[in-house]
């Protein structure tokens, strides 16, 4: 029987795709997301094809069974409606695939100069989908596309991995819409439609006798010579793992007893300072007496143009029987963060300053833009002698918490 408007309005989703057929091979497809679109089944070249003609109710059905007559006209002329539709959207610019435009997303990251995990995680993550969406007309994926996309990272309960693919593949469709390849993000409409992992902070020591232990043992790591100094290092600058592994010689005024992270490898993607304490700065030095030449503080074993890996220091703290649950190379930041706001001696500001972080309030961070330098070297000098007198022994005074 044929559809009617009531019956197209009245359509309900349910927990598997429902097809109503009308006449001719025109079809509504009813998916579980509730989306309703116009799909005719038809037969050319003796394959069984299907034409999308849009979203209900944008397209009701009048213009549907009008896009169903002008296509089996084409049939009748031995065209190919699909074929014929492809080369009118290449026409208007609309017919780019998903891989054309990802390739284009992926070399904007490269011109932003976007930091290496970046550029290879988003790759990775588009990769995962590209099965499914790679050959794929842009203008015609659909947010079920997407989610049919996502499900099999899901089912292997990747639900992070999975919500990161839904973010990526949505700034690749906004990036074809600001350049008139695509007019919708059909990730918008996927809001709720993942599970949502179980988030875990990453494992740090917050109590001070606890990092008193961990201190020691990190002095007495008798690893790579190079791995050892980091490790040592780590805990009095607290910078992200990635912004030490990857420190260039360039990138330090020992004189003024500063370290500049350039804008390129911050997160924040703006330049980062860190005070450089006596104790840190007897580090850097040591490592530049036993300097073998490269432009890198901590080059990998096998290369002097590399860094050591980004697993490196947690493997060192694993070889110092911490597990993950315990501590990580990331978690010395969460240590810093909490004992400096404990000890009540340091503006909470300063502390977000030398932590890299950005104030989130966008109108107080107009204003805010005092980057409490004085207040940062003090507090940088303070936390290595902290951390000495924690090693040594010392009575150890426990701030409230």
């Amino acid at each position: 029987m044929p559809l009617s408007d009531t019956t197209c309005r009245a359509a309900k989703p349910a927990a598997k795709l429902k097809k109503l057929s009308d006449s001719g091979g025109l079809q509504l497809w009813v998916f579980p997301n509730g989306s309703r679109l116009w799909r005719l089944a038809y037969r050319f070249g003796r394959k069984q094809k299907l034409l999308s003609l849009g979203r209900y109710p944008e397209v009701g059905l009048g213009e549907a069974r009008d896009a169903r007559d002008a296509a089996r006209k084409q049939l009748r002329g031995n065209i190919d409606p699909s074929q014929a539709k492809q080369a009118a959207r290449q026409n208007q610019g609309m017919g780019t695939t998903f891989q054309h435009v990802v390739k284009e997303y992926l070399a904007k990251l490269e011109r932003e100069q976007r930091a290496d995990a970046t550029k290879k995680k988003a790759e990775w993550v588009l990769s995962l989908v590209e099965a499914r969406l790679a050959g794929r007309i842009l203008h015609d994926i659909t947010s079920a596309d997407v989610l049919d996309a996502l499900r099999p990272i899901e089912a292997r309960g990747r639900y992070d991995t999975a919500r990161r693919a839904k973010s990526t593949v949505g700034a690749v469709f906004r990036y074809a819409i600001a350049n008139g390849r695509a007019t919708v993000d059909p990730t918008q409409a996927l809001k709720g439609a993942l599970t949502r992992p179980n988030v875990t902070p990453r494992a740090a020591v917050t109590e001070a006798r606890a990092l008193a232990k961990l201190l020691r043992a990190i002095d007495g790591y008798r690893g790579q010579p190079t791995t050892a100094a980091a490790l040592r290092l780590l805990p009095l600058v607290f910078t992200r793992p990635g912004e030490l592994r990857a420190a260039a010689w360039s990138e330090f005024d020992l004189q003024a007893a500063v370290w500049t992270i350039p804008a390129t490898r911050t997160k924040m993607r703006r330049p980062h300072k860190v005070p450089l304490s006596p104790q840190a700065l007897d580090i850097i030095c040591g490592l530049k007496s036993q300097r073998v030449g490269g432009s890198l503080l901590f080059p990998s074993i096998r290369t002097l143009i590399k860094p050591i890996s980004e697993n490196t220091l947690n493997a060192a703290l694993r070889a110092l029987d911490y597990d993950k649950h315990t501590v990580t190379a990331h978690g010395f930041r969460a240590t810093a963060s909490t004992l400096l706001n404990e000890s009540g001696k340091w503006g909470a500001d300063a502390i977000e300053r030398q932590l890299g972080h950005v104030e989130g309030n966008a109108v107080r961070r107009a204003y805010a833009r005092s980057e409490h330098w004085a207040e940062r070297v003090k507090m940088m000098n303070w936390w290595a002698d902290y951390l000495d007198t924690l090693k040594t022994g010392a009575q150890v005074i426990q701030f409230v918490r």
